[in-house]
Order: structure tokens, then sequence, then C-alpha cells
């Protein structure tokens, strides 16, 4: 039988959906689906109401917004199934490989499970979040900096780039000239950072709100932002 394309979108998702069927090649755990709640039948194998909801939540998780035809859905399911069908003919689930997958794939769908039954059985609260909240910024040093540097590889370059900053020099122009450090591009710009994340000479030298000047280091920064 000749096999539709179908989007990349709803193969993807339909390959996390399973689809139950009554009858099949090889033994089944699925619960039996009455004709009534059947939204399609396949060679004999019904495919459920269910198949159908959990493939449109799983697509409306994938790329929510995007309304996709129920009659294209169905359509995927039933093309979905006779390639099913056509594996268990060829005795495809029987292979090696194909057991490792469905074990690996199973191993990871009951890890999900427990973990969902047991949010459900103890919930997470505000105050829970609160406190893990507040466990990690009372961590944290409290303080951190915000700051441009200029990387040069001599004491010598050092002094001369301070002598033009003395004179007037905007820091970032010369960072971006004269810096080979890779903030060079950004004016020699660090972003935000704690002191402990620094080579220990770097934050000896930080104070809040001041610029600092010695021979070899001259850095700019503040609380606030520059």
């Amino acid at each position: 039988m000749k096999i539709k394309p179908i989007s990349l979108l709803i193969l993807a998702a339909a390959l996390t959906v399973g689809c139950e069927a009554q009858k099949t090649d090889t033994a089944s755990t699925a619960p039996a689906i009455d004709k009534s709640e059947a939204i399609a039948e396949v060679n004999g194998s019904l495919i459920s109401k269910a198949a159908l909801q959990m493939l449109e939540k799983d697509i409306a998780q994938r790329a929510p917004g995007q309304k996709i035809p129920k009659d294209k859905l169905v359509e995927e399911l039933v093309q979905r199934e006779i390639l099913v069908q056509q594996a268990s003919k060829k005795h495809l689930d029987q292979s090696p490989e194909f057991q490792t997958r469905l074990n690996a794939i199973r191993k990871s769908l009951l890890s999900q499970a427990v973990l969902e039954d047991y949010l459900k059985a103890n919930p997470i609260t505000d105050a829970d979040l609160k406190a893990e909240y507040d466990k990690l910024v009372g961590q944290e040093s409290g303080t951190e900096y915000k700051a441009r540097h200029i990387l040069v590889k001599t004491e010598d370059e050092a002094k001369k780039i301070i002598a033009e900053l003395d004179k007037g020099a905007d820091f970032t122009a010369l960072a971006k000239k004269k810096s080979t450090g890779p903030s060079a591009a950004k004016g020699g710009d660090l972003g935000w950072f704690a002191p402990q994340q620094m080579v220990p000479p770097f934050p000896k030298r930080l104070s809040p709100w001041k610029t600092i000047n010695t021979p070899v280091f001259r850095c700019k920064h503040s609380l606030a932002g520059m």
C-alpha cells in the first residue's frame, strides 16, 4: 500500500503516541478498544479516541498555537498503524536493536511516571519554592560586580594605556582597540560576576563604587551597571 507523505511535525509527535490495536501479530498489553470509542479501523485493528487526544496534546506542546485539522491527525494515525502492521509482519520488533531501543524508551517512561506520581502525592508549594530560593541565594556572596578590563601582554603596554586614560581617553574604545582578551569586541565588558569567579588577583582589587588604579591594573566597576 502506498504511504502518503506527512508533515515532519506530525510524524515526530506520532512517534511518541501509542496506537492501540485489538489485533496485531505481536503480543500487546494495551487495553481492548470498544468499537464505539474508535475513530478508525485498519485491517481489523482499531484506533481509539484516546490516541487522537494524545497526538493533539503532544503537538500542542511541541508547537503551541499551531492548529492541525483532526482529519489530518486521524490520517497520520492510520498511516502509522499501517507502518506498524508492516513492521510486525516482517518481525522487525523482534530484532535485538529494536528490543534495546524499546527497553530504553520503557525505562524513560517509567522514570517519568514515577516522578509524576510523586509530585501528585507531594505537590510543590509556593513556600517550598521560596525556601529553595532563599537557600540558593544564601549560598552566594551577595555581591556581584560588572567590570570592564583591558588585557595586554606587558607592563609597559599597561602603563601606556593608563597614561592615555588619565588624559581622558575613552576606556571602551581603548579596550576594543588594544585589549587582547575575548572581551575586546565588547569594549572590555566582562558582564556581571561574583569575585570568586575570577582569578585571585582580580577580586583582591575590587571595591564597590570605585575606580582602581595600580601601575599594572585598572578596572572600572559598579554594582548598578555602567
